[in-house]
């Protein structure tokens, strides 16, 4: 057992000033606002958020950072060089560069990820002798890290609309049928910070005539998709099967709390409408479709039709909790002309309480029974001075965050990973790759 006292918490959507956090296993035990410290209390000096989710990681891309912007072209283009990095990845180097990209994650303020991983297999299509080395690699990353992870591991099966072949880049993502997939997912082994989860590529990589197969093979866990994040997408789906790729989900009877659409740029107002009425999740990734010039999907329409929201940083372009946040606003804001489409509270629990559930996790919440997940932001810094503590997840960044705890385990104190050099472990992994 250990207990935290915080100068500052948010404790059932407000502010509450001198908490005490009592955790046993990893999960909160007592909350007392208005407590004085004791013997022994861990003190966290500003404001304790409940633990941040990632809702949707590639880990790998990463590595393209800084590497693209002169590159101009689009979403397709982009997507050529991504595949030239993922043709590199081994095993034990993919667990390093996971384990360097998972530390930034916590530094920046994630406390869980949902990891949606397809690299499963040699680079020529053939399984490792260990048939899951490339999970096992990101399960150990994550458990390296100290961060939680949900191993949505990806079915990948073809390359475009209609039963379009593998190309040479994508043999390695694929398992070649739904049973060899299921078959591999399951022998998996997770320990305490991680769990498996599902998730099926797109419409454009898995015939739509699987999915229910799929989904009779993923009952119970997290069930994730890349949901309409191209006009060109949409246009291959309709030309195709004559519906979006909404659509055929919710025919495959896939819909619901447990599953995640995620991006859902180009959505109609049908898709809209079947995403709310079965109130699926919709996991939004500000910067990544900004980078990628995706577009801006319709948060407010969604959560006016009873869709859950939630946030990712994807390709990593940005690991930073709050830039996600801002972006989900201020997105909305350029679309609509109107300025605080959602309230700052609603906000943080789109970061915390619904990522966390998406991703199949009781935490993102400050309360008894969660999991002693917190992110501790300065109040008092360049960005953060001044600003409203009911507000300050709209002015801070990644740079604020000053402690970090995940399952009452202390993974970063004074600002600090105490874990190691995360900028030398992001030069080390990624300068392993051949550029």
């Amino acid at each position: 057992m250990s207990a935290f006292w915080c100068e500052a918490a948010i404790v059932g959507g407000v502010v509450e000033r001198s908490v005490r956090i009592e955790e046993t296993d990893g999960v909160i035990t007592s909350v007392e606002p208005s407590s004085q410290a004791r013997p022994g209390d861990i003190p966290l000096v500003g404001l304790a958020l409940p633990g941040l989710a990632n809702g949707h990681s590639h880990a790998f891309h990463r590595a393209l950072r800084g590497r693209t912007h002169g590159d101009g072209g689009t979403f397709w283009t982009w997507r050529e060089r991504m595949y030239e990095v993922a043709a590199q990845l081994e095993p034990d180097q993919y667990q390093k560069l996971a384990t360097a990209v998972f530390a930034e994650m916590v530094l920046a303020g994630y406390t869980v990820v949902g990891e949606f991983h397809y690299v499963h297999h040699r680079t020529d299509g053939t399984a490792y002798p260990n048939g899951a080395e490339m999970e096992q690699a990101i399960v150990a990353a994550a458990s390296a890290a100290g961060i939680r992870l949900t191993l949505l591991d990806t079915i990948y099966l073809g390359d475009g609309v209609g039963d379009s072949p593998l190309s040479h880049a994508q043999r390695r993502f694929s398992d070649a049928a739904v049973e060899c997939w299921a078959e591999r997912r399951d022998s998996i082994e997770v320990g305490e910070l991680a769990r498996i989860g599902a998730a099926i590529h797109s419409v454009r990589a898995v015939p739509p005539t699987l999915f229910a197969e799929i989904g009779a093979a993923s009952v119970g866990l997290p069930l994730h998709a890349h949901v309409s994040e191209q006009p060109a997408e949409n246009a291959a789906s309709l030309t195709d099967s004559g519906h979006t790729p909404t659509e055929l989900f919710a025919k495959a009877g896939l819909l619901g709390p447990e599953f995640t659409a995620v991006h859902g740029t180009h959505l109609s107002a049908t898709d809209v409408a079947l995403l709310g009425e079965t109130r699926s999740n919709v996991c939004f990734t500000p910067t990544t479709e900004r980078d990628l010039a995706d577009g801006v999907g319709p948060a407010t329409a969604l959560r006016a039709s009873g869709a859950r929201l939630t946030l990712g940083s994807d390709q990593n372009a940005v690991i930073d909790p709050f830039e996600e946040i801002r972006g989900l606003e201020m997105n909305a804001r350029l679309a609509s002309g109107v300025r605080g489409r959602f309230a700052p509270a609603e906000l943080l629990t789109i970061a915390s309480t619904n990522g966390y559930s998406s991703l199949g996790w009781n935490g993102g919440r400050i309360e008894v029974d969660a999991l002693c997940d917190l992110v501790v932001v300065a109040t008092s810094t360049p960005r953060t001075a001044g600003a409203d503590a009911e507000q300050l997840w709209l002015a801070a960044t990644a740079a604020d965050v000053t402690e970090v705890i995940v399952g009452g385990i202390v993974r970063v104190s004074a600002g600090g990973y105490v874990a190691g050099d995360v900028g030398a472990m992001l030069d080390d992994a990624i300068g392993r790759l051949d550029w």
